[in-house]
């Protein structure tokens, strides 16, 4: 029995927020199943979408969310960052795809379906082509919005990187591999914060539970991969499989320095274009 049950003490509710994806669902499938435990700690899981989180991040709602690197910077003063449980596009990332063959000048000064405002893929397809108009939408609305001539582009996030020739999509450019080619860097997309009035000793405890319940994942794919097919939609168990391997993996279980000079740079240079607030000195959670 738990040392705060045997002194009858109730366990700290912690709310952790992440998107109804399947790599948020690998991730975090031991922390729900209570596979994973922190002494004290009751987790307590909260599902939206990543823009909804972004704004709910700004309110510091949750104790524990996922976030969009793009808004980090936003919310930078009341959480911390945590080295785990970061999705890092390693020559791979959001996808720019249209309704017809599309190269990027033809998007020049033309309406973009995007899945948010204070998304990372918002920011990497500005840095891309700064010169679009972007038109915020759920993230799971982009294929249909461009299909039905609201956009002439859009950004796709989540499964829909796999599945968007099967909607009769074009690839105009995947913003990963752009990225890499530009940086020789992984492109940031999502990590994990912390709110800092939990205090450093507390967020070090989630930090790792948090990391545990990653590599409780990685270590029994099988059984994290069942729990992750119940958030696929529509994905069939080898495409679950390629996804959840492109968004969680050893990066995903620590940062690394390289990772975390990713996000600087990402960050500054969406300042220099005058997309972002100055850069925050990043403080990180292990």
């Amino acid at each position: 029995m738990p040392a705060h049950a045997t002194l009858g003490i109730e366990p700290r509710t912690i709310r952790v927020a992440h998107s109804p994806d399947a790599d948020d669902a690998f991730m975090f499938h031991a922390l729900a199943s209570g596979a994973v435990r922190a002494s004290g700690l009751a987790f307590e899981h909260v599902l939206a979408d990543i823009e909804t989180l972004n704004e709910a991040a700004r309110a510091g709602r949750y104790e524990v969310s996922a976030i969009s690197f793009r808004s980090y910077p936003e919310v930078a003063g009341r959480y911390w960052l945590m080295a785990c449980g970061a999705s890092m596009g390693e020559g791979y990332g959001p996808l720019v795809v249209a309704a017809s063959p599309s190269t990027r000048a033809d998007l020049r000064g033309k309406r973009i379906a995007i899945p948010g405002l204070g998304t990372s893929a918002h920011l990497a397809a500005r840095l891309w082509l700064d010169d679009i108009v972007p038109v915020p939408v759920r993230f799971d609305d982009v294929a249909r919005a461009v299909l039905a001539g609201e956009a002439q582009a859009g950004v796709l996030i989540h499964e829909g990187q796999l599945t968007f020739r099967e909607d009769g999509l074009h690839l105009v450019e995947d913003l990963g591999r752009a990225w890499l080619e530009r940086t020789g860097l992984p492109l940031p997309l999502g990590g994990n914060i912390v709110r800092r009035d939990l205090g450093l000793d507390a967020a070090r405890s989630i930090t790792r539970a948090v990391r545990a319940s990653i590599e409780h994942g990685l270590a029994r794919r099988e059984e994290a991969l069942a729990a992750a097919l119940r958030f696929g939609r529509g994905l069939d168990r080898t495409q679950a499989d390629r996804f959840v391997g492109m968004y969680v993996n050893a990066r995903t279980v620590d940062l690394g320095e390289d990772g975390l000079r990713a996000v600087r740079l990402f960050l500054a240079l969406g300042h220099e274009r005058g997309l972002l607030p100055p850069p925050p000195e990043i403080e990180v959670i292990r």
